[in-house]
């Protein structure tokens, strides 16, 4: 058996994205030893991705690191005001309430969750996840390439190169995250299985900085969706005009023909797609960067394989639609830190560690799928305004004048106008997309219950407490008065049984299963002064009878739950230990 000294590190992170910047500062925060590396001399040097939704900053809350992104982010009222358009300076075709600062929506995403949603570009995301995983521990590498990795029974042995210095040399690890993005040196050696198609469009990025603050500061967006000609042959559906800092720096994408060589896109004729989309010639322009890339349509069917795991792009690989690929991500490795950290200190089974690819890659397949449909759903805009086949700019201003004629026809073209419109929800206001999902493994002990859908599963977050659903949010009020959420009481790296004012037969069965797993466990009473269910909304949301128990994993994912009071306080022992251990040590 191989001792610690025969180990450089605990886990081995490959890449320093939000996949794997955020699994070093999970690793870290749980005390866990770990090296993170990144083959390049800095972090995200483009703000390539930006939205940053509920979840993913309630993970960010329970590492404590809400404040910092709140502080680099563009809050949610500035983002909203989605804007199509024929350019910034030309005809408005419509607009969209989006991320749920619409009037109908702003209630339903602010009862979701104790956080808001943010742009927050990857340029100030992975800045604070790689310096806050240094301050708690983490060894960071820069300029330090992975090659290739070896795996036996006990660990890995990783191959890296110093690129300041050109060697090479060996870190010896009990497991590897192999986040490297979506050329994952990492899942190509592993041979993770990747379902899908590769190249299905061509993009092009050219970040610049302008004044547009005429142009949109009365239409406070994160997005400006552009109809010029060609504007759907290729790309991620239409030109697109993205805030990246109100209203000085931005983002553009537009498509090239992937079937054709792609053209070295030089400083002016970036200069000049930019005057086009944003329609003034005149406006001065500075070119920061611009690059080339394609639409992806791929997902692995499986995360790991022996001691290595993927996470983030290297395991799924879609358009930048919806804005879940950070997002995703970083829950990937909210999923895994958990169980490694239990697994590296004795606490659980290994057989824990195959519950990451059961309950991630689902998610992942699911999030390829609907990027890639949002992307195709522009298709009935172009069609309802007559130029579904490619047009120039008079067909784009003959397109518009038709659909705003006092006719029959003018009214049909309004009403198909608006529906394809609306359709845009699906990529806009997409809550249920982001909350709704459903983990399902050996981590996660089903009830029997069934789970029917009120509404939309895709439009609409559906709070539920059955196991395999993350911990719905209501605020509660602690002993002072101040409001604290459900979700601040559990996590931070620790399961937690969660109970009511007379649950108190879980008391005991906690400190039972503390000292016979030797796992921390934490006791949550609602009703008790450090939690009162004040305005009555645990209740309504809990679906467990008041001296019932949930199980809440260390992810805030329920994984065991008790409807009713135990029969005897040995049986409440006896049924919160049975569920630990078929848990941890399936």
């Amino acid at each position: 058996m191989s001792t610690e000294q025969n180990y450089d590190t605990d886990v081995l992170v490959v890449g320093s994205g939000p996949a794997g910047g955020a699994a070093a500062l999970l690793l870290a925060t749980y005390g866990v030893r770990t090296l993170l590396i990144n083959k390049y001399g800095w972090v995200a040097n483009t703000p390539r991705a930006h939205i940053t939704n509920q979840r993913t900053m309630e993970v960010l809350r329970d590492l404590g690191v809400e404040g910092a992104a709140q502080q680099q982010g563009t809050p949610p009222e500035l983002m909203g005001d989605t804007v199509l358009c024929t350019s910034l300076a030309g005809e408005e075709i419509g607009r969209i309430r989006s991320w749920g600062t619409g009037e109908a929506s702003a209630t339903e995403y602010s009862a979701a969750s104790p956080c808001t949603m943010l742009d927050l570009p990857q340029t100030h995301l992975e800045p604070i996840l790689v310096t806050r995983a240094a301050s708690r521990g983490a060894t960071v590498r820069m300029d330090t390439e992975f090659l290739d990795l070896e795996q036996d029974a006990d660990g890995v042995t990783a191959r890296l190169r110093d690129r300041v210095r050109g060697d090479e040399f060996t870190v010896r690890a009990r497991y590897l995250i192999g986040a490297d993005g979506a050329r994952s040196r990492v899942a190509e050696q592993l041979g993770l299985p990747i379902a899908g198609q590769e190249g299905k469009a061509g993009s092009m990025n050219i970040v610049f900085d302008a004044d547009l603050s005429h142009y949109v500061a009365h239409r406070p967006s994160v997005l400006y969706w552009v109809m010029r000609p060609g504007a759907h042959m290729g790309g991620i559906g239409m030109g697109l005009v993205r805030m990246v800092r109100p209203w000085h720096k931005w983002l553009l994408t537009w498509g090239y023909d992937i079937d054709d060589p792609p053209d070295e896109l030089t400083e002016q004729q970036a200069r000049d797609i930019v005057h086009d989309l944003v329609g003034d010639a005149d406006v001065p322009v500075t070119i920061t960067s611009r690059s080339l890339w394609t639409v992806n349509h791929n997902y692995a069917t499986r995360y790991s394989s022996g001691r290595v795991f993927c996470a983030g792009d290297a395991v799924h690989r879609h358009p930048p639609s919806n804005g879940l690929g950070s997002n995703t991500s970083v829950q990937d490795s909210f999923n895994l830190a958990w169980k490694l950290a239990m697994v590296l200190r004795g606490q659980a089974g290994p057989e824990l560690l195959e519950t990451y690819s059961s309950e991630r890659a689902p998610v992942g397949r699911q999030i390829v799928e609907r990027a890639n449909l949002s992307r195709d759903q522009f298709g009935p805009i172009f069609e309802a305004l007559g130029i579904a086949g490619g047009s120039d700019d008079e067909g784009i201003t003959q397109g518009l004048a038709a659909c705003r004629e006092e006719s029959t026809d003018g009214e049909k073209r309004r009403l198909a106008l608006t529906e394809a419109i609306e359709l845009k929800n699906y990529e806009f206001n997409a809550h249920g997309v982001e909350f709704n999902q459903r983990y399902r493994s050996t981590a996660v002990l089903d009830d029997g219950s069934e789970e029917s859908w009120l509404r939309d599963p895709e439009l609409h977050h559906q709070p539920t407490t059955r196991p395999g659903a993350k911990l719905p949010h209501v605020w509660l009020v602690e002993e002072h008065g101040r409001r604290v959420s459900t979700l601040d009481l559990v996590g931070q790296g620790e399961f937690s049984v969660m109970t009511g004012l007379s649950g108190t037969a879980w008391s005991s069965a906690v400190e039972h299963c503390r000292d016979r797993l030797g796992l921390p466990l934490r006791l949550v009473r609602i009703g008790t002064r450090q939690a009162r269910d004040a305005y009555g909304d645990w209740r309504r949301v809990c679906e467990i009878d008041e001296p019932g128990c949930l199980l809440v994993r260390p992810d805030g994912y329920i994984a065991w739950r008790r409807i009713s009071a135990p029969d005897t306080q040995q049986a409440a022992h006896d049924e919160l230990h049975r569920a630990l251990t078929a848990i941890l040590h399936p």
